[in-house]
């Protein structure tokens, strides 16, 4: 009988304002059994702390690399903003890391794990955004159109845009960064400052913030989620303010870009499934067709989105 060639498989690393995951990733999208790892960030963690972090899960994960198994390279998705020339981040939700040259760290790790097989390891950089619209786009809820935005509403909210059927990069590679533009009439918790940014008013830690200052006194995202559930009128408030502001920006994007599909995951997005009929909605009463024509739909990857996009930014390049 013939022998199998194991089949190539990409490392992927996710950094998020909550955690960083890393994994290893099959040609099909499949997470690799046993080589999904996590550790803990957050807007408290040292930049030497995050960098043991994304160090950890790396290695862990090509830990997992299956004997003969080529390894094509390393993808990341990172909360951004990004510098993809230069291969720094600079996520909004962990302070520690201001331009940190987090694709030469990933490299390292990709060289001394491998080297006797990748001298000069390929290492891809993309926004977190970008990278669940790739996941989705590849095996996904968005499987087949060529024209879509991808979401991420957790810690902070993120996007990437696929137009034409190619993913949008823009000149720093932080196009479709959707939590960043302003969304109206909604008073939110300040970003940089800015209180009317779709970040400001949507993700887990802001809507949380604003329920508090209404009298709330539950503490996160998941005692809200629950809250909502059981009735109470603040964290209903804060979850229908969060989905009218999102239905507001995908409005406004869908004005620009003309795109069909919007898919949406992190943590956030889950918090009720009333969450995606308010975003419907508000996108439904926009006074233009094409616009009120766009699908919003859950992501279908559950929470390996982001992991297998930041894969695909290695699988699809080659």
């Amino acid at each position: 009988m013939p022998e199998v060639t194991p089949r190539p498989v990409a490392l992927a690393v996710d950094v998020g304002g909550t955690k960083v995951e890393a994994a290893l990733v099959d040609a099909d999208g499949q997470v690799l059994d046993r080589s999904r790892h996590r550790q803990p960030t957050g807007r408290d963690a040292s930049s030497d702390q995050l960098a043991a972090a994304v160090v950890d899960v790396a290695e862990r994960a090509l830990a997992a690399l299956p004997p003969g198994a080529p390894l094509l390279g390393a993808g990341i998705g990172s909360a951004g903003p990004i510098d993809d020339v230069n291969g720094t981040v600079s996520p909004v939700n962990i302070p520690a890391w201001r331009g940190f040259a987090l694709r030469d760290l990933v490299r390292s790790v990709v060289s001394d794990q491998t080297a006797d097989q990748t001298a000069d390891p390929t290492v891809i950089l993309a926004t977190d955004g970008l990278a669940i619209t790739l996941a989705e786009h590849w095996v996904g809820a968005g499987k087949g159109v060529d024209n879509m935005m991808g979401m991420v509403i957790s810690t902070g909210v993120g996007g990437g845009l696929i137009l034409g059927g190619r993913p949008m990069h823009g000149a720093s590679g932080n196009a479709g960064h959707i939590g960043h533009i302003e969304v109206s009439a909604i008073d939110g918790e300040p970003t940089f400052g800015h209180p009317d940014l779709l970040e400001a008013v949507a993700s887990g830690p802001h809507s949380v913030e604003w329920a508090r200052r209404h009298g709330w006194k539950g503490t996160t995202g998941e005692e809200l989620s629950r809250d909502y559930a059981l009735g109470d009128e603040v964290a209903r408030a804060a979850i229908t303010r969060a989905g009218t502001a999102v239905g507001q920006a995908i409005s406004s994007a869908a004005a620009l870009l003309d795109v069909e599909l919007v898919v949406i995951g992190g943590g956030f997005s889950q918090a009720t499934p009333d969450l995606f009929r308010i975003i419907r909605e508000t996108v439904a009463s926009h006074q233009l067709e094409f616009v009120r024509k766009v699908r919003v739909l859950p992501s279908s990857l559950s929470g390996a989105g982001p992991l297998i996009g930041a894969a695909a930014l290695v699988h699809l390049a080659h």
